[in-house]
């Protein structure tokens, strides 16, 4: 095709009976878009001695202010011993603040500092350059695949967690 996209592509190479070998492509082909999805973020906080964990606490601290200790327990499915790691370095290093619930003293309450925040605008900044080229040279029809694939591979529960995160539009 003129636009460089071969027309099995242009026809979904009729999805409802994929190869074995269709799959296996598919499957490297998440893996390497992942490696490129974080080698940037990688880059910036490998300067920090910080890891992905630390991303996606900034990340979710971030698109929830005020989020819980627990609800974010809740969305990276890690175990408390390793997310108390994290939140004590990023808390320790002054990007994150803890603060003890007004209803529930027994809650801690998470908020990214003005440099969390900082942080976060630079690794969510690096990302979203590399979607947005990504899904401008896709078109609509290929994103809006791309993210119906995305939620049917998500379980149950992590798509209702993602659907009450995304329609609370923060």
């Amino acid at each position: 095709m003129a636009d460089g996209r071969s027309s099995s592509a242009q026809s979904g190479e009729n999805l409802l009976f994929l190869t074995d070998e269709q799959l296996r492509q598919g499957i490297e082909a998440m893996f390497f878009a992942y490696r490129g999805f974080t080698a940037d973020p990688d880059r910036i906080l490998s300067d920090m001695a910080y890891g992905r964990a630390h991303h996606r606490a900034v990340h979710f601290i971030n698109r929830a202010p005020g989020t819980t200790v627990n609800n974010l327990l809740n969305i990276l499915g890690v175990t408390k011993q390793s997310l108390n790691r994290v939140l004590r370095t990023l808390i320790e290093d002054g990007l994150v603040e803890s603060k003890v619930g007004k209803a529930d003293k027994r809650e801690r309450h998470l908020f990214l500092t003005t440099e969390g925040q900082a942080l976060e605008q630079k690794l969510s900044d690096a990302q979203r350059a590399r979607i947005r080229m990504a899904f401008r040279d896709a078109g609509p029809e290929a994103v809006a695949g791309f993210r119906t694939v995305l939620e049917a591979m998500m379980d149950r529960d992590m798509r209702t967690a993602y659907a009450r995160l995304k329609d609370s539009g923060t």
